[in-house]
């Protein structure tokens, strides 16, 4: 894991990605090409989606969405989706693909995220992968090979109802025997992500961890974290951001405040009258849960605002977790440097990235 501050000396890049570039990195062997690609990741709230903008204006690339919650139409105030004027300055693409009802997973993430990849690699014009699902990021990076296992509602059903019976920790217990790796990845509170691993394990009698492999390649003499994991068809130099936690918190709590004076409980009201509950997986979203709670009348305001913020930090947390693990990762605290530094180091990552993809 490589960590970037004000202190260290700024490389100014002196020649950019260009369309010609990418073009003579399609046309080389199929052997030794791999797709470049930009990721950046960091928790939410960060500012990765600002950051994301200005660096895919000034390499002429396109964002692909790494959230799991901005897939769904009609959940915008609150999944936090680039402005319609923030859309306009540069091209996103799996935003607003399914409704609310539909149940979208890690799978078919994977499938659409690759063809949106491999239609921006085809213009001629770089892919960026932006987000805050580390699973999701990571399924596409490292080419995860994902279990051909269905959801079963049955079990899922039974899971929930023994959660509710003994606790969530009583099934964490039980995905600890079965698969200890996963249970070391995925937090006790996490009850999607628990059921979900035991429930790969009921349908396929195999580990969600063992269909989980990656290949993680240390730092580059370059000083750049590359991934050149043999399980991925891509060349990617992957980005981290962060703050103090102190100020992200800050702005954590700042963003909720917004969003619900921009109108979140009138989106959450909408997707109530369209037949939208917490059995739904798009409802199991941070601030979408606490809404439909608190518009149920199981809650009340002030303990849906205090909900939120302290859920959202929490996830925040873990999005840290989860992506502080991997060295491949570059990170760039956008508290100490300027943006305008950031911009520049992670724009010599992309050269860098395109270069080399064809070698």
């Amino acid at each position: 894991m490589v960590k970037h501050s004000h202190e260290e000396s700024v490389t100014q890049t002196s020649c950019l990605p260009t369309e010609a570039s990418y073009a003579r990195s399609s046309r080389a062997a199929p052997g030794g090409f791999k797709v470049p690609l930009l990721v950046i990741v960091g928790p939410t709230a960060v500012g990765k989606t600002e950051l994301s903008i200005e660096v895919a204006e000034r390499l002429a690339g396109e964002i692909v969405s790494g959230d799991s919650a901005q897939v769904y139409r009609h959940m915008d105030l609150g999944t936090a989706k680039p402005t319609a004027a923030q859309r306009l300055r540069v091209a996103h693409h799996l935003l607003d693909i399914v409704d609310p009802e539909e149940d979208y997973n890690v799978a078919r993430f994977q499938r659409d995220a690759a063809e949106s990849i491999a239609q921006i690699a085809g213009r001629g014009r770089l892919p960026l992968l932006v987000g805050g699902t580390g699973l999701y990021v990571q399924a596409v990076v490292d080419g995860l090979s994902l279990p051909a296992a269905p959801p079963d509602p049955v079990f899922r059903e039974q899971m929930r109802d023994r959660a509710a019976r003994e606790g969530a920790d009583s099934l964490h217990r039980q995905l600890k025997l079965v698969d200890p790796v996963s249970a070391v990845r995925i937090h006790p509170n996490d009850l999607k992500r628990v059921i979900r691993a035991l429930e790969v394990f009921h349908l396929t009698g195999s580990p969600l961890s063992s269909f989980q492999t990656t290949g993680m390649a240390p730092p580059t003499d370059t000083g750049m974290c590359l991934d050149q994991s043999t399980s991925s068809r891509y060349n990617a130099a992957i980005v981290g951001v962060f703050r103090s936690r102190q100020s992200l918190y800050s702005r954590i709590e700042h963003r909720i405040d917004a969003m619900l004076s921009a109108g979140f409980l009138e989106e959450v009201q909408h997707l109530k009258r369209r037949g939208c509950h917490l059995g739904m997986t798009s409802m199991q979203s941070l601030g979408y849960r606490h809404g439909l709670l608190y518009l149920n009348g199981e809650i009340s305001f002030d303990t849906l605002t205090t909900l939120w913020k302290r859920d959202t930090r929490r996830f925040a947390k873990r999005q840290f977790t989860w992506f502080g693990r991997d060295r491949r990762v570059n990170w760039f605290d956008l508290e100490s440097m300027e943006q305008e530094e950031v911009v520049t180091r992670i724009l010599d990552l992309a050269r860098h990235v395109v270069d080399t993809s064809s070698q």
